[in-house]
């Protein structure tokens, strides 16, 4: 087939300018990308973004009675967007649960247009009373079968108790492991068909009498007594071991 030099000279000029279209569709993305990662934090940015995220919650969640709250910002990708703001970041938060183990934070430049969400882990650890000790069901708690430990609260999510004295003496209704968290639900302070004292407090006054707890109950339980001497059943807030005191 022959072609002539017009038609040659045409497909030529074409290819050049495919060329130099492809040419500039290149420059241009690698600009882009060169803008893209131009801007992308610097790892002190990351550092004052996940600082801010911390310190808000350190702020705003109070630290538990006797135990320590600590705060971890999640990893952050180096290929987001931030600057060196010109003035202090603005943190906030949609909820702030003490009883959550992730709190997610927004952490934002207005200036310069940018906001960034930031999950922070928390991590709450409290005294606990725990076992030193094996115990049976049964047996009668005393102050060499048990210490205070620091116990994740967020993983330990039941009723359990911060001072010795609030346990020692109880009796066990199950048998428990060293190292377990004693729970309410694992011993009676006042415990069912057993003698306790009666406390009747009225206007400053109070007269003690014996009485049969017809109920379990631990510190601060509302439990119904018999009273032993005039056979009448009352109820009464538990309030010491063995102990039950009913208001008049």
């Amino acid at each position: 087939m022959i072609y002539s030099k017009s038609h040659r000279y045409f497909v030529t000029i074409t290819k050049c300018r495919a060329f130099y279209k492809f040419y500039y569709k290149s420059i241009g993305f690698l600009l882009v990308l060169f803008s893209f990662f131009a801007h992308s934090a610097t790892n002190e940015q990351i550092k004052i973004i996940q600082q801010s995220a911390e310190n808000y919650i350190l702020n705003h969640i109070e630290q538990p009675p006797g135990g320590q709250l600590t705060v971890k910002a999640a990893n952050i990708d180096s290929r987001v967007f931030a600057t060196d703001c010109p003035s202090p970041l603005v943190t906030s938060s949609a909820s702030l649960n003490s009883q959550s183990s992730n709190i997610t934070v927004l952490v934002e430049c207005p200036e310069d247009n940018w906001r960034l969400y930031v999950p922070v882990r928390l991590t709450t650890l409290g005294p606990q009373v725990t076992l030193a000790l094996p115990l049976n069901r049964g047996q009668i708690i005393t102050a060499n079968d048990v210490i205070i430990s620091m116990v994740d609260l967020h993983r330990f999510r039941r009723q359990g108790f911060s001072s010795l004295n609030m346990v020692v003496g109880a009796k066990v209704k199950r048998n428990l492991n060293v190292g377990s968290v004693i729970q309410e639900r694992d011993i009676c302070v006042v415990c069912r068909n057993e003698t306790v004292m009666i406390k009747a407090v009225q206007e400053g006054m109070t007269i003690t009498t014996r009485g049969t707890a017809l109920t379990d109950g631990s510190a601060g339980d509302q439990i119904r007594v018999k009273n032993t001497k005039s056979n009448r059943i009352i109820e009464g807030r538990v309030t010491g071991i063995g102990e039950v005191t009913v208001q008049f």
